[in-house]
C-alpha cells in the first residue's frame, strides 16, 4: 500500500499551477467516498484538506453497522448498538432494531477508507475559495498554498460550502448545532440512547453513544440561535460522567443543490444530513459514491462534464420528497405536548412497526448502493483523451 505522508512545516511547499483532473476539496466521508469510486480510473485525483486524514472528529461517529460492512470499513468499529432508546418526560422505550448502528474509531475508519483510494494524491490545505473558469474548462481553486485547478471539482469541505457564494452564515442558515463530551466508559450498554425533553434542549435532542472505553454524550439543538453547552454539560452530569474533551459542530437540516457554477458538492456542502435525526455519515458516503461514480464515467470517456453534472443533479433532487418528511417531522415534534410523544413512542412499539419505520429510514440511503472498489477502466487510453468535453 502507497504510503502518503502530510506535508507540514518545511515541506509545506507551494502548490501553485498544480493540475489534476479531479479535485476533491475535503478529506472525511464524502470526499473519500468520490475518491474510492475513483480508484484505478487512471485518472490523477488530488484530495485537498486542511487536516491529515483522520486527524479532526467533528461527529459522534455512529453509523449504521451495514454500510460500514459493505464499505469494507469494518475493523474501524468500536462497538455494535443493536437497540435504540427514546426517553420523554412521559417514560421511556426501547426498541430492537432491523440493524445495528455501530460506534466507529473516526481514525481509523479515514485511514481504511484512504487506503481504498487507489493512486489518489492528498495534499493539506486550506481552500480559501472558487477562481476563475478557464476558457477551456479548468476551474482554478484558490488556497493557503496557490491556486490549484481541474476541470473536475467536487466541495466536500462541509457546511460552509466554499467553493459556492454566498456561503452559510449561522444562525441565519437552516443549520442545527450540536455540541458532545467523551468522557471514559466501560463498554457497556447495547443502545443508541436518544433524550427528548424540553428541559434539556427545546427544539432538538441529546444523545448517549457508548464507543467501547469512551462515551459519547451530546445535545443537538434545531434551533441554531440556542446554545448547547449547558444543556451537555447537565445530561452529562445526569448520566455520572464528567463533561472532559469536548467536540462541536454546525450540520445541515436542508437539502441543498448537489451542483453549482460547474462544481460537484457532496456532504454537508450539499445539505446530504438527514433532518430530525441529524445522521449525515451514510448519506456523505451515499452521495459521495453517486458523485464518484458520475465523474468516473466523464474520466473514462464514457460522459462529459455536463452531462454528468445534469445526471447527478437529478440524483440529488429525487431525494428531496425523503428529505422533506424528515423536516417537517423535525418541526413538528418539538412542538407536540410531551404526553402525545410519550403516547405516539409507545403506540409504535410493535416489532413489526419497528422493523418496517426503521427499514424504511435505512433505505433512504441503502447499503446495498455500495459496490466493490471499481475495477481499473479498459477503455483505450485515446477514448479518455483530455476528459472528453470538460469544457462544455
Amino acid at each position: 500500500m502507497t504510503v502518503r505522508a502530510t506535508s507540514r512545516g518545511a515541506q509545506r511547499t507551494s502548490l501553485e499551477g498544480t493540475r489534476a483532473e479531479v479535485l476533491i476539496c475535503g478529506a472525511s466521508f464524502a470526499g473519500l467516498a468520490v475518491a474510492r469510486e475513483l480508484a484505478a480510473s487512471g485518472a490523477s485525483v488530488l484530495v485537498l484538506d486542511r487536516y491529515e486524514i483522520g486527524e479532526r472528529q467533528t461527529s459522534a461517529c455512529a453509523c449504521p453497522t451495514p454500510w460500514l460492512e459493505a464499505l469494507g470499513l469494518s475493523d474501524s468499529i468500536k462497538q455494535e448498538l443493536p437497540y435504540m432508546s427514546f426517553t420523554t418526560p412521559g417514560g421511556s422505550v426501547r426498541y430492537r432494531l432491523p440493524w445495528s448502528w455501530s460506534a466507529f474509531d473516526y481514525r481509523l475508519l479515514c485511514q481504511l477508507l484512504w487506503a481504498q483510494c487507489g493512486e489518489a494524491r492528498f495534499e493539506t490545505a486550506k481552500v480559501e475559495s472558487v477562481g476563475q473558469q478557464k476558457a477551456d474548462g479548468e476551474i482554478e481553486v484558490i488556497t493557503d498554498r496557490g491556486t490549484i485547478s481541474a476541470p473536475l471539482v467536487v466541495d466536500a469541505l462541509g457546511w460552509r460550502r466554499v467553493l459556492s457564494s454566498p456561503h452559510y452564515q449561522p444562525p441565519e442558515a437552516p443549520l442545527s448545532r450540536g455540541l458532545e463530551v467523551h468522557p471514559d466508559h466501560d463498554g457497556s450498554g447495547d443502545a443508541l440512547d436518544i433524550w427528548i425533553e424540553r428541559s434539556i434542549v427545546r427544539q432538538g435532542y441529546g444523545w448517549r453513544v457508548p464507543a467501547g472505553d469512551e462515551a459519547r454524550i451530546g445535545v443537538g439543538s434545531y434551533d441554531p440561535v440556542q446554545h448547547v453547552k449547558e444543556p451537555t454539560v447537565a445530561l452529562a452530569e445526569r448520566l455520572d460522567r464528567g463533561a472532559v474533551r469536548y467536540q462541536g459542530n454546525w450540520f445541515p437540516h436542508r437539502l441543498r443543490e448537489g451542483t453549482e457554477d460547474q462544481i460537484f458538492f457532496a456532504g454537508d456542502s450539499a445539505g446530504h444530513c438527514f433532518p430530525l435525526s441529524g445522521e449525515g455519515i451514510r448519506t456523505a458516503f451515499y452521495f459521495g459514491i453517486a458523485c464518484g461514480r458520475e465523474l468516473r464515467a466523464v474520466v473514462e470517456g464514457r460522459n462529459d462534464r455536463a452531462a454528468a453534472l445534469l445526471s447527478y443533479e437529478r440524483f440529488n433532487a429525487a431525494h428531496k420528497r425523503p428529505f422533506a418528511i424528515a423536516l417537517a417531522l423535525q418541526r413538528l415534534i418539538p412542538a407536540l405536548p410531551p404526553w402525545l410523544l410519550t403516547a405516539m413512542l409507545s403506540l409504535i412499539g410493535s416489532q413489526r412497526i419497528i422493523d418496517r419505520v426503521f427499514g424504511w429510514y435505512l433505505n433512504q440511503a441503502a447499503p446495498q448502493f455500495v459496490d466493490a472498489i471499481p475495477a481499473k477502466a479498459t477503455a483505450p487510453a485515446d477514448q479518455r483523451q483530455a476528459l472528453k468535453g470538460a469544457s462544455r
